[in-house]
């Protein structure tokens, strides 16, 4: 048995994410916004702007940023680097899309608490 296979769960399908949308997958530790953009692709990031600690899943979506919904800082949604003048970055998670099925790493879940 290989140890370093990853482990993913299903947390829904892509079609429950609005293109230029998102959705929250609640774990004991925190939420996770999961993002699609105009052109399927999704990404993971933690809901929390590490600002003021807006929820990033209530931003807007452009391209593969989101536009934090309190003080308009911007993160790339592949890296969650601050974009332009603003410093900071949130953290990512491993997300994969398997047919229509989303699907998280499992670890992502633990992280949120480390």
């Amino acid at each position: 048995m290989n140890m370093a296979v990853q482990s993913f769960i299903e947390i829904g399908l892509l079609a429950d994410i609005p293109r230029l949308g998102a959705r929250c997958v609640r774990t004991p530790e925190g939420r996770i916004a999961v993002f699609r953009t105009a052109d399927d692709e999704v990404y993971a990031l933690e809901d929390r702007c590490p600002h003021r600690g807006g929820p990033l899943s209530q931003g807007i979506v452009h391209g593969s940023s989101v536009t934090c919904p309190l003080h308009n800082m911007v993160f790339s949604l592949k890296t969650g680097e601050a974009e332009g003048a603003d410093e900071g970055q949130v953290r990512t998670y491993p997300v994969r899309i398997e047919g229509e099925r989303l699907l998280l790493h499992v670890d992502a879940l633990r992280a949120l608490g480390a």
